[in-house]
């Protein structure tokens, strides 16, 4: 696996996986991560988090609608969670594989390009 800047990652499109290859290992994972800083790995590294603290309820919901149409585009779908109606949060891992792959990157890449009203 060549190393990619978050630019290029926004770039290439999610590939399909029905499972059947491996995740990524964590070094391959680690390499990844610091080309979209912004987001962590969970406590058992087998996925990606980022959160926002958006303007309002609203915000967060406008902000979901344009995860979702990059998500459906992609092929690879978040977990996205709204709580105390300004806190999102998306998780991303491969659900087939049951860790990360290149595809989780390209979308937390990808999400990282989309407007978001923050709060002030």
């Amino acid at each position: 696996m060549s190393t990619a800047t978050a630019d290029n990652l926004s770039q290439k499109h999610c590939k399909p996986c029905e499972g059947g290859v491996p995740a990524l290992t964590l070094e391959q994972v680690k390499t990844l991560l610091k080309d979209v800083p912004q987001w962590t790995l969970t406590e058992n590294d087998k996925r990606l988090r980022r959160e926002w603290r958006v303007k309002d309820f609203m915000a967060g919901i406008e902000f979901f609608g344009s995860v979702a149409k990059i998500a459906e585009a992609e092929d690879h779908h978040p977990d996205l969670h709204l709580a105390g109606y300004r806190n999102v949060a998306i998780e991303l891992w491969t659900h087939a594989v049951g860790g990360l792959t290149e595809n989780d990157f390209i979308l937390a890449a990808k999400i990282d390009k989309l407007p978001v009203e923050l709060k002030k």
